[in-house]
C-alpha cells in the first residue's frame, strides 16, 4: 500500500583464473546479494588472480520506511564510487510509505551513474513508481513479474479538521506520483491519472506485456551484472 504514513561493511572478493588456454575466459556467476540478478566476472586468462576490494552494489528493496530508506540511500551513496557504471536496484515489493519513497527518489536523481531498476515478482505501489524511475531502456521486468498502480490512501485520525488536511496532503501526493510516473515513460503529465479514473481508481494491476506497452518496462528480463578484467601491457 502507498502510504502518507511519516512517523555493512564492504567485503572484498577474489576470483582465480584456472583456464589453461590462452583466450579462454572464466566466467563465475553467483546469486548476489539474494538476488537473481547475475553477477558475473570475466577474467581474462592471461591473469591468475584478481581481488576485488569492494564488491559492485546491487540494491535491493522490499520494504518503503525510515529505515529501508536510510539503508537505499547508504547503499546509493556507496554505488558511486565502486567503479560500476550502473546501479541495479531490484524490487520486489508490496509498497509502504510514500514519503519514504520520495526520498530514495532524491537518491537517485542525485546519482552521477544511471540507475537500472529490475523487477522480479512484484512493483506494486511505491514499487511500481520507483521502478519508473530507472534510466529509459534499463528497466527490467521479469516476464512473470506484476505491477500495480493505486491512489495514496491517508493514515490520519482525530479531528474533522485534521482530516480534511490529510486529505487534501492525499491528493497533492497523488497528482504528484501519477505525474512523476508519467515523465519518466515519456507521456503527458495527466497519462496515468486518466487511466486510473477510467478504472475507478480500483487497484491496477498489469502484467509484464501491459507494463510494457506503456513504456514502465523496457525489458522483460532480469540483467546480467558483468565485471570485465583484462590485461593490457603498452611501451611507450
Amino acid at each position: 500500500m502507498l502510504t502518507m504514513r511519516s512517523n555493512k561493511s564492504l567485503k572484498t572478493s577474489k576470483f582465480s583464473n584456472r583456464s589453461s588456454h590462452d583466450d579462454d575466459e572464466e566466467e563465475i556467476s553467483k546469486t548476489h546479494k539474494g538476488s537473481n540478478v547475475n553477477f558475473i566476472v570475466d577474467v581474462s586468462s592471461h591473469i591468475k588472480e584478481i581481488e576485488l576490494r569492494v564488491d559492485p552494489i546491487v540494491i535491493r528493496v522490499n520494504k518503503f520506511n525510515e529505515e529501508s530508506s536510510a539503508e537505499f540511500i547508504d547503499q546509493m551513496s556507496r554505488a558511486q564510487n565502486t567503479g560500476q557504471t550502473v546501479v541495479p536496484v531490484v524490487i520486489d515489493s508490496y509498497g509502504g510509505q510514500v514519503y519514504s519513497l520520495m526520498s530514495m527518489i532524491s537518491a537517485i536523481r542525485a546519482s552521477k551513474i544511471p540507475v537500472a531498476t529490475i523487477i522480479e515478482g512484484k512493483a506494486m505501489s511505491c514499487g511500481a513508481l520507483l521502478f519508473s524511475f530507472g534510466a529509459e531502456g534499463m528497466r527490467y521486468m521479469d516476464p512473470d513479474a506484476t505491477l500495480m498502480i493505486h491512489d495514496v490512501s491517508g493514515a490520519a485520525f482525530g479531528k474533522v479538521e485534521d482530516l480534511k488536511v490529510d486529505a487534501k496532503e492525499a491528493d497533492r501526493l497523488n497528482k504528484k506520483v501519477y505525474e512523476m510516473m508519467a515523465r519518466n515513460c515519456g507521456k503527458t503529465s495527466d497519462y496515468f491519472l486518466k487511466l486510473v479514473h477510467e478504472k475507478g481508481h480500483a487497484d491496477w494491476f498489469l502484467d509484464a506485456q501491459e507494463a510494457k506497452s506503456h513504456n514502465l518496462a523496457n525489458e522483460l528480463r532480469l540483467p546480467t551484472l558483468t565485471c570485465k578484467v583484462d590485461l593490457k601491457y603498452t611501451l611507450e
